[in-house]
């Protein structure tokens, strides 16, 4: 799966970026020079691609064919555009339910996280194009395959997926730790967006300001917080809860 995943090779890669296919993160060689190399950046630059500069050891541990400096990797899915879903599931007139991730990391963790939205009937998975686990080999596999089912959009900001969500009359919830509220405070019977932070810092504390409400887990043990994927789990189970 992570062969079929990669391109590698700095032609090789402007030449799928021009022809259209979907990449979701370049790892280029730092210090590489080159006019080849530096049209590989402008280009990405133009396209907005999420890329990010590696020492060559790890390109070698991506791919043990010669890569010229840079491993793409292309995603397995279609993106789908926010605003069309969110339109399409709002005129379906069923009750949304959304969830935006918030620079997840960790692509087993984002893969759990697919397959229990997959299982709990959320409408769409909102994530930003940069900073976050990319789709690729380990998602589907964790996913159960579920990433080929549930619709994933890419935005430049979560921020912004926010202040459309709550244009539309969807309420966006916090899963935080900074509240008194616990989940089963906060009502998920009406269109809602769920939105869970990054491993190690959470939510954006900028995004947090414009939520419409914040929930927690309740904590009875000594350690303070849960995996993000298993969290996740346990809002999306008390929305169909509350929804049954």
């Amino acid at each position: 799966m992570q062969e079929q995943t990669q391109i590698f090779g700095i032609r090789a890669i402007i030449e799928a970026i021009n022809a259209g296919e979907t990449i979701d993160k370049v790892f280029l060689q730092k210090g590489l020079k080159g006019e080849l190399f530096s049209e590989l950046e402008t280009i990405l630059r133009k396209n907005a691609i999420n890329s990010s500069y590696v020492p060559v050891e790890k390109l070698n541990r991506l791919t043990r064919k010669n890569h010229q400096g840079a491993v793409a990797q292309i995603s397995p899915i279609a993106f789908h555009e926010m605003e069309t879903l969110v339109l399409s599931v709002l005129e379906s007139g069923k009750t949304p339910l959304f969830l935006l991730l918030d620079q997840l990391s960790d692509v087993r963790n984002f893969g759990a996280i697919i397959r229990t939205a997959e299982c709990t009937g959320v409408d769409g998975i909102i994530i930003q194009k940069k900073g976050g686990a990319p789709v690729n080999g380990d998602t589907i596999k964790t996913s159960a395959g579920a990433v080929f089912k549930v619709p994933i959009c890419k935005v430049d900001h979560i921020k912004d997926a926010v202040f459309y969500m709550q244009a539309s009359g969807i309420n966006v919830i916090a899963a935080t730790e900074k509240t008194n509220n616990t989940l089963y405070d906060v009502s998920f019977k009406e269109s809602c967006a769920i939105i869970m932070g990054s491993e190690g810092r959470g939510i954006n504390p900028s995004t947090l300001k414009v939520v419409d409400a914040k929930a927690k887990l309740p904590i009875l043990g000594d350690i303070e917080s849960l995996n993000v994927s298993v969290a996740c789990g346990a809002f999306l189970y008390e929305a169909v809860r509350q929804r049954l």
